[in-house]
């Protein structure tokens, strides 16, 4: 039986992974977060049978973390640790590459003393390549991040290079776009159209950046969690994947595509752009589609529905 742990388990990609895990496969499992509650939707997820192979383990996930404790006798390490996001990551950069960077060297180090099999980390398809206008972006598109969380992720890329060329840590590093679905926080920093659709719900106002023209693409999370846990598996010697569906979509036809799909009018306030975010972000998929052979995924317009659904039930919002 594989161990894994997942550490920053507690978020949204972090709950939905660790259920798929224990779902379709034969795993013990060790979750990591800061705190015992950041787990409880993971705990709430699972059964009494699926819980004889989890363990919960509150941790800071710092740089004074003794990772060495959380690594020992894992076979696979899921890094979804991250301490910022893109709109707020430039304030301070030499904290945030301490808190990050500096965090995951500890970690890769733990990893090596420890013999893991494999780290898998999340990047960021929609931050690394910066203002690029390569398009649709490959993995060997230049990275020329415009925020410095873009720069720590890329930063933390060639470590995991590092490592494994000195060490022999094997690696993958899934560059994945913008994620939506269940459990992700409809209030949180990222994740628009998540955020798009519970304010649509609750008939709250809508805030738009700059005039609604920048292009984004949006995966299920359903599909992006399959996507990581395929790369994780792959035999294939390929360290770094794009993951996410090959599709633009504007802001402005995220707002009609919500719209219509939950027959609801929308109240839209625009406001000014930010710097930090480019005007387009499309990722090319092909090398993910050949090796882990993805025929489709899950349209714009479904996981609307099932994102609505979701949010419904959870925050107990009514019609």
């Amino acid at each position: 039986m594989k161990n894994i742990t997942i550490l920053g388990a507690g978020g949204f990609i972090g709950t939905n992974l660790a259920y798929r895990l224990l779902e379709t496969e034969t795993v013990n499992l060790t979750v990591v977060d800061k705190e015992q509650d950041y787990l409880k939707n993971i705990k709430n997820q699972l059964g009494i049978v699926q819980r004889k192979y989890v363990k919960f383990v509150a941790n800071q996930l710092d740089v004074d973390s003794e990772f060495d404790l959380l690594v020992n006798n894992q076979d696979v390490v899921y890094h979804l640790i991250s301490s910022t996001n893109p709109s707020t990551s430039n304030k301070d950069i030499s904290k945030e590459f301490i808190d990050n960077v500096v965090m995951t060297n500890n970690l890769l180090e733990a990893c090596v003393r420890n013999n893991v099999k494999q780290v898998i980390f999340l990047s960021s398809g929609g931050t690394v390549y910066g203002n690029s206008k390569d398009i649709p972006l490959t993995e060997e598109t230049p990275t020329f991040p415009i925020n410095s969380y873009g720069l720590q992720k890329i930063t933390i890329e060639k470590l995991l290079y590092l490592y494994d060329y000195t060490s022999d840590l094997d690696y993958r590093v899934i560059r994945l776009s913008n994620p939506y679905g269940p459990f992700q926080l409809p209030s949180g920093a990222q994740g628009v159209v998540t955020n798009f659709i519970y304010k649509a719900l609750k008939k709250e106002p809508i805030t738009i950046y700059g005039d609604g023209s920048i292009i984004r693409d949006y995966i299920y999370i359903e599909d992006a969690i399959t996507g990581i846990i395929n790369i994780a598996n792959s035999k294939s010697d390929i360290k770094t994947y794009n993951l996410g569906t090959g599709n633009g979509v504007s802001i402005n036809d995220l707002i009609k595509s919500i719209s219509s799909v939950l027959n609801l009018r929308v109240n839209i306030q625009y406001t000014a752009s930010r710097s930090v975010d480019a005007p387009i972000n499309i990722l090319n998929i092909e090398k993910y589609k050949n090796v882990c052979k993805v025929e489709k995924m899950m349209s714009l317009e479904e996981g609307i529905l099932k994102t609505a659904l979701f949010l419904k039930r959870y925050y107990n919002i009514g019609d």
